[in-house]
């Protein structure tokens, strides 16, 4: 066994460093057999579970936690970029170049000649035309074609109905939305009595599709409406098994009715609170 000091922890600390590890971890020789296997596909899966944590993190306000979390994300790109160094289609310096020279390019305000004195509204205007001008100069034909498969289906659904709704594809306001909604509604309870489970999944779709719809033109992130509403229930529901803890039950040995009314409870006691 010898005493010699790795190299590694002679590094740069940072950035550097981090890609050093990677490098290190996905040496064929050296490295790890695990790192060592994985590829673009296998590593996306937590490239995404990352993402939500750094989100999680942030609904929660825990900004240790974040540190973590964005270290973990950061980890992601930097194994990206090792694997695009080793098949020879970038690193994660071009990736940084690239980055860099887009936001140069979409903020003429402040790394150009074009003047500041606009809206934050007439910025974002601004960011989609430039984005519109890339998908262009990269090939792209239909109004939907780079909106990526591979998002959330609720926020895709979103991304498409915006897209959509800039060439004029659009719902004059939110009233005409809820009467879609109505409609969608109907169908798809006519599916369901009809026992028809394809009709039913593709009705219920459509109810789904709207529903986004709908937050869009009310102004509403649905993804985060619908977290705020998860988080809502989880809450809620851990005071009934609470409640019933105390007189040294388990939910099994309650019923819906009595749950329901711990629940009430659990709503008002909340209502009451932020009042």
């Amino acid at each position: 066994m010898t005493n010699e000091r790795d190299p590694i922890f002679e590094t740069a600390d940072g950035l550097p460093r981090l890609i050093e590890v990677m490098r290190r971890l996905r040496d064929p020789e050296a490295g790890c057999p695990w790192d060592i296997e994985q590829d673009f596909a296998t590593i996306a899966p937590y490239t995404i579970e990352e993402a939500y944590e750094v989100s999680d993190a942030i609904d929660r306000k825990d900004w240790p936690e974040l540190e973590g979390e964005l270290g973990d994300l950061l980890l992601q790109v930097v194994y990206h970029g090792q694997m695009g160094a080793e098949a020879g289609h970038f690193d994660v310096n071009s990736i940084a170049r690239r980055v860099t020279a887009k936001m140069v390019d979409r903020h003429p305000h402040v790394f150009g000649s074009e003047t500041r004195d606009k809206t934050a509204d007439d910025q974002k205007r601004d960011w989609e035309i430039a984005k519109a001008r890339e998908r262009a100069t990269k090939g792209a034909q239909g109004v939907l074609d780079d909106v990526a498969l591979g998002m959330p289906a609720l926020l895709r659904a979103v991304k498409l109905q915006k897209r959509a709704a800039r060439v004029g594809f659009d719902w004059p306001d939110a009233g005409h939305v809820l009467e879609k909604i109505t409609e969608e509604t109907r169908e798809l309870v006519e599916a369901n009595d009809n026992a028809d489970p394809e009709h039913t999944h593709e009705e219920f779709g459509d109810l789904l599709f709207v529903m986004a719809n709908l937050a869009r033109h009310l102004d509403v992130d649905p993804e985060h409406a619908l977290r705020d509403a998860n988080a809502k229930f989880t809450r809620r529901f851990k005071q009934i098994e609470s409640a019933l803890d105390k007189e040294g039950r388990l939910l099994e040995d309650s019923n819906l009715e009595e749950m329901d009314a711990l629940w009430d409870a659990a709503k008002a006691r909340e209502r009451s609170e932020i009042s």
